[in-house]
């Protein structure tokens, strides 16, 4: 739950083929926590999207690139007045090589240098400070590849002694990679005077092949970055295995599209987990629950948080794993529509996701439609935790 009595308000200049993560899980997570966001491109206006890229490091000797969600603007580049912000956001990927070219956004980036205020920028976005001349004399991070652009820009280099590298120089705070989001995210959040409270909480996630990339990443890094203790988990894999993920996007089909995406690394073992050393749990969507409704041992565990009246978090097709558990009757839920039926029959009421973003609560369950609900999910969640931002 987020305290918005004092609300700030962030910027974050996109651009087409930034990083998939690393331009939405700082966008949703820092709207749960009550902050106002505004996403922009240079000739874009509100509504227009920006494609995404999934960059990940495999075998080879560079990053792969497949293609990710289609971002959606909030606002339009040419009517923002950088004065009215708290706080800048540059998203990583191949967007900022050629941003870094763009006078309109230098000049944005140098007003909020010159004004102090805090700015975060991530992997490739440190190419957009080195082309505004912000990094001379600074502690920074990057995307290894990056570091002779920022040497040269006068920057002090900080090696990675990992992809989740994070390093602070008063207003800037930098990282490598989208690993690195729970620190890099929460570090941004104390800039902007920020105060966490109640994160003392374990959280569970039950994960599988081909759930949705967002709906496992974005809750996930959110609840990190608050200091809570998240353990991610699949049966019949361990620590340290990895799920691939599905994108799934609305693209103007009869349903939605599905794209590869990013490799989602398990970091516990399902096998002997404790379900009732968690606070909460989070099931997220795609198509992993349709199998995963199928495993005993998962039913068992989700009957155990419903039993205690635990907080649980479902979204999209992860009611699919509700419904097989029998915990909905006398419930009131959303899903995706697709699982309107499994819902019904599972005896909940149906409450209508009109928009697609709209999430509910009823007692200690919190249920979505679809990732772009995610604000409101993980902020919902947090509640049912306890876990505040205050600013």
């Amino acid at each position: 739950m987020a305290d918005s009595r004092a609300q700030k308000r962030v910027l974050i200049i996109c651009g087409d083929y930034m990083e998939d993560y690393e331009v939405m899980v700082p966008f949703q997570a820092l709207l749960a926590y009550g902050v106002a966001v505004d996403a922009v491109c240079p000739d874009k206006k509100a509504g227009d999207v920006c494609r995404t890229a999934i960059h990940q490091l495999a075998t080879h000797q560079t990053y792969s690139e497949t293609r990710g969600h289609n971002f959606t603007l909030n606002a339009t580049f040419d009517e923002i007045d950088a004065s009215v912000y708290d706080g800048l956001v540059l998203p990583g990927g191949r967007a900022p090589e050629y941003l870094a070219m763009n006078e309109s956004v230098l000049d944005v980036v140098r007003k909020f240098s010159a004004s102090r205020k805090p700015i975060a920028s991530i992997c490739h976005g440190q190419l957009i400070l080195a082309a505004a001349d912000c990094v001379k004399g600074r502690k920074c991070t990057a995307f290894p590849s990056v570091k002779p652009v920022l040497i040269a820009a006068g920057a002090h280099w900080i090696e990675n002694a990992d992809m989740g590298a994070c390093v602070v120089d008063e207003n800037l705070v930098t990282a490598a990679t989208y690993v690195g989001h729970p620190e890099f995210i929460q570090l941004f959040v104390k800039a902007l005077g920020g105060i966490i409270s109640g994160s003392d909480k374990r959280i569970l996630f039950l994960c599988g092949d081909f759930m949705e990339d967002y709906e496992v990443m974005v809750p996930f890094q959110s609840l990190q970055a608050l200091g809570c203790h998240v353990d991610a988990v699949c049966p019949k894999k361990q620590k340290g295995d990895t799920c691939p993920t599905a994108v799934h996007d609305f693209e103007g089909d009869q349903t939605y599209s599905e794209k590869p995406g990013h490799d989602f690394t398990l970091n516990a073992t399902f096998e002997g987990i404790d379900a009732s050393s968690y606070d909460g749990l989070v099931i997220p969507g795609g198509r992993a629950p349709e199998y995963l409704a199928l495993d005993e041992n998962v039913i068992a565990i989700v009957k155990s948080f419903m039993k205690a009246e635990k907080p649980v978090a479902s979204i999209c097709h992860g009611q699919q794993i509700l419904s097989a558990a029998g915990v909905l009757k006398g419930m009131k839920c959303t899903a995706y529509p697709a699982v309107k039926l499994n819902v019904v029959l599972g005896g909940a009421t149906w409450l209508e996701p009109d928009p697609i973003n709209r999430c509910f609560t009823d007692g200690n369950l919190v249920t979505g439609a679809a990732w772009p609900g995610h604000p409101e999910f993980v902020s919902q969640f947090m509640s049912l935790l306890d876990v505040r931002v205050s600013f």
